[in-house]
């Protein structure tokens, strides 16, 4: 098993969580970073992580008990800006994604752990970019995918992310309501027996029977009973000021959210640091931290490995099961 994590934002902090996460032991199946050598070189010095690389041009090159970096050689020193916007270092965060993509769908590596990028960056050379969900999906020419994000205490998924409030309302259909419960069943499928799903609301109180709203009515519920109907075991609409408490209650598995911030809120307030985002549907396995290349702290070493941990662990856990 051979699991590629990218960089990411060269100027944040990727690099120096890949090499502390290393460097303590904390990650040791075998992996390779996808970057450039000469900032994981930098940050490694200027740290005092003393943590062994080796630059690689390929796959086939890994040596054990070093920290191995597949050089992309887009990045120097000179190019580095700690802390800031880049246009240069988005291109190349964009860029080791693509890589680490082409080499899972070439059977290269069995997964990916994505670091952080900074979306503002990379629009600089890509003004279309709006997450690593949707690039990864499109490279691989896949449509009907969600992001799922999981902790100790909660798991969500969403029907839309990143899109406007007007545009997350207009994607609530009954169609793709029901293509995320199926996306989410079958991933937890692979480790509950018996998966209990709840499906937000997307207006207050669950739209009271079409009181405030009906999409309750007319696009949600109907994608409820149809995943009932073929065995899934799913409640809802529920409303979503209580929905999150029944299931840190364990009254559920996991969330069915109708957009980007009825899911992350509950789930950044619960468990910032722990929380793991994993893209469903693909043909590749996808893991990622669950928090941006936070500037304001990089190059600094004070920034917390648990969520590369998590990621990188539930991808070694959904290699095991593929």
């Amino acid at each position: 098993m051979l699991i590629g994590i990218t960089m990411g934002e060269a100027g944040g902090v990727g690099p120096e969580l890949a090499l502390k996460a290393f460097g303590s032991g904390d990650i040791c199946e075998n992996f390779i970073l996808i970057g450039d050598y000469e900032i994981i070189e930098y940050c490694n010095s200027l740290l005092g992580y003393n943590v062994p690389l080796k630059r690689i041009t390929d796959v086939d090159e890994l040596t054990r008990g070093y920290f191995n970096v597949l050089d992309m050689k887009l990045l120097g020193k000179e190019q580095l800006r700690i802390g800031q916007i880049s246009r240069e270092s988005g291109y190349a965060a964009r860029s080791y994604v693509e890589k680490a993509v082409r080499l899972a769908l070439e059977g290269k590596i069995q997964a990916l752990v994505t670091l952080p990028m900074n979306k503002e960056s990379t629009r600089l050379s890509d003004p279309v970019f709006s997450g690593h969900t949707e690039l990864i999906a499109e490279l691989c020419g896949q449509k009907n995918y969600t992001m799922m994000l999981s902790g100790e205490k909660l798991t969500v998924t969403h029907v839309s992310t990143h899109v406007s409030m007007q545009e997350a309302v207009e994607k609530v259909k009954k169609d793709r309501v029901y293509n995320v419960i199926k996306l989410t069943y079958e991933a937890l499928k692979s480790y509950i027996q018996e998966p209990r799903i709840a499906v937000a609301g997307l207006n207050a109180h669950a739209g009271e029977n079409g009181s405030f709203g009906k999409e309750e009515i007319l696009e949600i519920k109907p994608a409820v009973e149809r995943a009932r109907e073929e065995g899934m075991n799913v409640e809802g609409p529920v409303a979503p000021d209580t929905v999150f408490i029944k299931a840190c209650k364990k009254q559920f598995d996991a969330v069915v959210c109708m957009y980007h911030d009825q899911g992350h809120i509950p789930m950044k307030l619960l468990d910032f640091e722990g929380g793991v985002n994993v893209t469903l549907g693909l043909k590749v396995i996808r893991t990622s931290v669950d928090h941006g290349t936070a500037f304001d702290i990089a190059y600094k070493g004070m920034a917390s490995t648990r969520s590369l941990i998590e990621a990188f662990n539930l991808a070694v856990k959904m290699c095991g099961r593929k």
